[in-house]
């Protein structure tokens, strides 16, 4: 297909849905999430109805709420101009990358590739997750931190959104200097923060 998204009115309903078809309406929904479009529920929820789908019927009533069927709009992921965060969907799985930092470092920096979903422990020791060379697998990264008595440092380039949906005891997670511009990918920030702390911060990428 030509379009970014597929309009409603082109495909008959009972014609059979590919998974490239899923995946754009994965995107849209992603998207939307990280716009505050939908709920983290909704969200969920959508995704797994969409990699459910069977015909373009199926798939239409995901994304009735969030595009004119005339007018499809942007590709999600659009955001590339020069120097903008790069994301490459190919070979993305919905399986986790974990790391670890026990009473030592871990860093993540330079080019490398920000899976969908990464989760971090960090005890009694430090973690350094820095984006600004990162080819992302989606628009929505989710780094799930178990942080206690220790510190994890992100580090994000112009454009890209951070939300913070963490829970913290006696610490706290600290977003700052973020300049989000539309269609850029977001990072999305959970878990759990117990004496310790997540330092959320914007720079420019290096040159």
């Amino acid at each position: 297909m030509s379009d970014a998204y597929p309009e409603p009115h082109r495909f008959p309903g009972h014609m059979r849905a590919a998974d490239s078809d899923r995946a754009i309406v994965t995107d849209l929904l992603s998207a939307a999430y990280a716009e505050g479009r939908l709920s983290r529920d909704e969200h969920d929820a959508r995704l797994a109805q969409a990699m459910e789908a069977k015909t373009f019927d199926d798939l239409r009533g995901l994304t009735a709420d969030l595009i004119p069927g005339s007018n499809p709009g942007r590709a999600v992921g659009a955001f590339s101009s020069a120097g903008a965060p790069t994301v490459d969907r190919s070979g993305d799985t919905n399986e986790a990358e974990t790391t670890f930092a026990i009473f030592g470092g871990m860093e993540r920096a330079g080019s490398w590739r920000a899976r969908r979903n990464i989760s971090n422990v960090t005890l009694f020791g430090g973690s350094s997750f820095d984006f600004r060379d990162a080819t992302y697998a989606s628009d929505v990264t989710t780094l799930n931190v178990f942080c206690a008595f220790g510190g994890v440092e992100v580090i994000v380039p112009e454009g890209v959104n951070v939300r913070n949906e963490t829970v913290a005891i006696f610490g706290g997670t600290d977003v700052k200097n973020i300049n989000p511009a539309p269609g850029a990918p977001t990072i999305v920030l959970k878990g759990f923060v117990m004496f310790g702390g997540i330092d959320a911060k914007g720079k420019q990428r290096r040159r």
